[in-house]
């Protein structure tokens, strides 16, 4: 049989593992860097923690694991014969693949409520699966890198949380738009339309412009129910561009004006510091989860640097004001933000944008003439190595075109040969694989010379 792997899923080489290392060290760097501490949680969650908490569409992409053993043995007779997988699958299904990090950190925030400190700000670069369908930018299994604050509803922390997507992307050289909207304003929309008894009907609507157009959100929100008056309303509003012009519609409903506050409040704190990607008001955002209360967020790649570019959102994320109630915890508010690493890896690859020390794994190759050139070769990779110097040693003394080759198959960028005229003289060749240039040294001077041009 020939071998493959499911579909929405990738193997990474060592050259790609490499890449996505690299952008998970910078973000890490500005986590910890804004006070942020790391933590993990289980691959699987009970599906008790997780089902409800993303509306009707993302528990539809929910993986749910079998039941140890005969898990068959325990199943609803009546859903089997009907085969009627909905009432199924509580009876042979009872934990499941995470879906995002935010419900289990909510989970992990009530289970060790006595022992951490409010507000509690953690980060978190695990893997996460979504039963969606594959295609460009979406796949079943990716990374998420996740920052929240929970213990406070301060809107410093929106503020400090769309500095950190500023300068991760600035870091990472991937010219971005920051969007921001607040779900009190959509709320609020639903409520001077008539329609807050279908609020997420709308949202989930509206979630799906930029996949399907106004034209297909106006189908959608006919198909759920919402009045032609109330959607030609709602078509009007999304053309807005600034709470200026928003707050003379909404101005009615109480809510949508605490929004249009948060917003401004947001500001104060965020424009303090010029940021070096764009962050704009975007009415349209609506972030389909079901536990957003507050300010959203939403990264795009700028599609004015890059016109020819194609990829969906490269981060997301906002306020939750009670997600920890629904495990017992209340009045903890929350706010994050999430990196989709998947894509910002594919951004990244696309536009060429990583740097060159993350095209080889080792610094140096070193290469031998003979068996005597070979285990001194060893003693000069034993002192390279204790210096921290990524080096490696070709296994035996073969032809130098052979060892050459895997050298440069490897993208090495410097090679140091070892012959009968090295071990006489002492000095090794130092071959730069760039340029071709060489120079005979001494090991301890190719060790200071590797040594500071290291990045």
């Amino acid at each position: 049989m020939k071998p493959s792997i499911p579909k929405g899923t990738r193997d990474f080489g060592p050259a790609e593992v490499r890449k996505r290392n690299y952008i998970f060290q910078v973000m890490k760097d500005v986590f910890v860097k804004y006070g942020f501490q790391p933590i993990e949680t289980p691959v699987m969650e009970n599906l008790s923690t997780l089902t409800g908490k993303y509306g009707e569409e993302g528990d539809k992409l929910l993986f749910k694991v079998l039941n140890n053993g005969d898990f068959l043995s325990k199943a609803n007779a009546e859903a089997l014969a009907e085969k009627n997988s909905s009432k199924l699958i509580s009876s042979i299904s009872k934990r499941g693949l995470r879906y995002d990090l935010t419900v289990p950190f909510a989970r992990f925030v009530v289970m060790n409520q006595q022992s951490i400190s409010f507000p509690f700000k953690r980060y978190q670069i695990q893997p996460v699966w979504r039963a969606d369908r594959p295609q460009k930018g979406r796949y079943q299994e990716f990374y998420q890198c996740d920052v929240d604050v929970v213990g406070s509803g301060s809107l410093m922390y929106e503020a400090e949380l769309v500095q950190i997507y500023d300068e991760v992307f600035a870091k990472l050289g991937v010219k971005s738009i920051i969007k921001v909207n607040n779900r009190k304003v959509l709320e609020g929309i639903a409520e001077v339309t008539g329609i807050l008894d279908r609020f997420m009907d709308m949202t989930i609507a509206i979630d799906k412009l930029d996949k399907v157009g106004i034209i297909g959100v106006e189908e959608e929100m006919i198909k759920r129910g919402i009045p032609q008056k109330a959607i030609d309303t709602i078509k009007e509003v999304l053309e807005i561009k600034n709470l200026d012009a928003l707050d003379n519609i909404i101005n009615e409903s109480s809510i949508g004006k605490k929004g249009i506050e948060e917003l401004r409040s947001f500001h104060k704190y965020l424009d303090q510091k010029p940021t070096a990607n764009a962050v704009e008001f975007d009415i349209t955002l609506a972030r389909g989860l079901n536990y957003y209360t507050g300010c959203i967020f939403e990264v795009v790649a700028d599609k004015r640097a890059y016109p020819d570019l194609v990829m969906g959102s490269i981060g997301g994320g906002g306020r939750y004001d009670d997600l920890t109630g629904v495990f017992g915890l209340k009045n903890v508010s929350g706010v994050g933000v999430s990196f989709g690493a998947a894509r910002v890896y594919d951004v990244m690859n696309e536009l060429s944008l990583f740097p060159d020390s993350t095209s080889s794994g080792i610094k140096v190759l070193f290469v031998a003439m003979d068996e005597k050139a070979h285990e001194f070769a060893f003693s000069c990779l034993n002192k390279m190595r204790a210096k921290n110097l990524a080096s490696d040693l070709y296994p035996e003394p073969a032809k130098m075109k052979k060892q050459m080759k895997y050298a440069n198959d490897i993208n090495c960028p410097y090679v140091v040969i070892i012959g009968e005229t090295e071990l006489k003289t002492g000095k090794l060749v130092l071959k730069n694989m760039e340029t071709g240039n060489q120079e005979s040294l001494k090991i301890e001077e190719i060790i200071s010379k590797l040594d500071k041009s290291r990045i």
